[in-house]
């Protein structure tokens, strides 16, 4: 402390002070006055300083005693402090040692990365199940609704949660079940209250599997846009594409894609251009990739949504405003090498148990100039080896449908990954509520009163508390 006053004292009496980006100038006045002014901004120093550290000491003491808790728990490797976003006492990063196959208990182990943010002992708790790998907590609209304690958990071979070399036959549906029973049963040792999970997309998928396998871990699931599929190339996402929205759009979208194709000697080099000046490099080719994107597109457009029909290039558009507007869509980057490593343990999962799609090239097979037989087999990691399992998605269908009960699941009407939601037939305690024109943003906060009504009662029943209805605000 005492060596961050002098340096600010030192460049005081220099006539500045630098603070990042942000450098104050002392004003040039007359000696007397700047002697004032330094001996009152040096007093002011010393108090601020002398208060910063008190605040520090007391939040220190407060932290190490929760810290201390925490680091005594079985399997915590490190607890490291950390700024946690919303009203949290304390918020830590948490390292656990993961067994690597949970059929092997005494086998190898692997780092896995958790963030928990501490609003009290007797609070709920927000479980955030991540499909891919986490930078911090957040807890969105839930947690404004729970108002208590926050628990983020990398989804294993994702972000630092990733073995090296990564053994990919671990990289299992049940193996990440058991990586959320032992953090959450450790943590439960803390946390005595009410849990609700809750993820997105594929940390959706990863809320509701958990819920298969542990189904009374937590007392509610909340699954944001979570596509339950049941084959490894899913034909419900191709028929969706195909009906989706209205006849007009649809058509537009496909002349986009047949105009890409046809043009494709045309745009290619601008395309380049704008690879090369991202860094990319692409192993595959960069017109496979190209081709790939084109592809692609639909499912982009109807899944974010945040297209506008009427931005797509005419056929007759200049090349370069054709490669802008693909550039800004971005589809391409999957099918760069930074893309396929971001999203090779999403691929192999997808191809190995929880099911993807591939394209229907019918109406482009006349114009299609380099790829062949398209598949996205294509973006799994190189080596490993790709056999899909059938059964762990049948498992998780069938009890979905009968016994999974205290799970909403949540969807957006145009959504590209409803073309698989979940199918409920009335015979568990769970609701499914689709946002009218909603794509994969969707959430409370769009619901129509009658929805919100439903969702609320629900919770509240489950968790025999009354959530905060504030959060149920769109834009939240």
């Amino acid at each position: 402390m005492l060596k961050t006053f002098f340096k600010l004292r030192h460049y005081l009496f220099l006539g500045r002070l630098d603070m990042g980006r942000h450098r104050i100038i002392l004003p040039n006045a007359h000696p007397t006055s700047m002697k004032f002014f330094r001996l009152n901004l040096t007093v002011f120093l010393l108090v601020c300083l002398s208060s910063g550290a008190q605040t520090n000491n007391t939040s220190t003491n407060t932290e190490s005693e929760l810290s201390q808790k925490i680091e005594a728990l079985p399997g915590v490797v490190s607890v490291r402090a950390t700024t946690g976003r919303g009203n949290f006492t304390e918020s830590f990063t948490i390292t656990f040692d993961q067994i690597l196959d949970h059929q092997n208990p005494g086998g190898p182990k692997f780092h896995q990365k958790v963030f928990l943010s501490h609003a009290g002992y007797d609070k709920p708790v927000l479980l955030e199940t991540e499909g891919y790998s986490a930078a911090r907590n957040s807890g969105g609209e839930l947690q404004t609704m729970l108002a208590g304690n926050l628990v983020t958990v990398e989804h294993r071979f994702f972000g630092d949660s990733l073995p090296s070399p990564p053994p990919w036959e671990y990289l299992t549906v049940k193996n990440a079940a058991d990586d959320m029973h032992a953090i959450v049963s450790t943590l439960k040792t803390l946390y005595k209250g009410k849990w609700v999970s809750s993820g997105a997309s594929k940390g959706g998928q990863t809320a509701l599997y958990y819920k298969c396998y542990y189904p009374d871990d937590v007392d509610a699931t909340v699954a944001y846009v979570a596509p339950i599929n049941v084959t490894q190339e899913d034909p419900r996402i191709n028929h969706f594409i195909e009906t989706v929205g209205d006849a007009a759009t649809r058509q537009k979208i496909k002349e986009f894609q047949i105009t890409m194709f046809k043009r494709e000697d045309e745009v290619l080099p601008f395309v380049k251009q704008f690879a090369d000046g991202r860094g990319w490099t692409i192993s595959m080719g960069l017109s496979e990739a190209y081709e790939y994107g084109v592809l692609e597109y639909p499912y982009y457009f109807w899944q974010y949504g945040g297209q506008n029909v009427t931005n797509i290039p005419p056929a007759d558009a200049p090349a370069q405003a054709l490669a802008d507007y693909y550039d800004r869509v971005g589809t391409m980057h999957y099918y760069a090498d930074a893309g396929k490593r971001q999203f090779q343990a999403f691929q192999y999962q997808a191809f190995t148990e929880t099911g993807y799609y591939n394209y229907d090239i019918t109406d482009f097979k006349d114009y299609i100039k380099t790829l062949k037989n398209p598949s996205n087999l294509v973006l799994c990691p190189d080596g490993a080896k790709i056999v899909y399992n059938p059964a762990t998605l049948a498992f998780v269908y069938n009890y979905l449908q009968y016994k999974a009960n205290h799970v909403i699941y949540i969807y957006g009407e145009l959504d590209a990954w409803s073309a698989t939601q979940m199918q409920l037939i009335g015979r568990t305690d769970a609701v499914k509520i689709v946002v009218a024109d909603g794509h994969h943003s969707s959430n409370v906060g769009a619901f129509s009163p009658e929805q919100k009504d439903l969702f609320y009662s629900k919770m509240d029943s489950w968790l025999d508390m009354k959530l905060n209805r504030s959060a149920g605000r769109r834009g939240q």
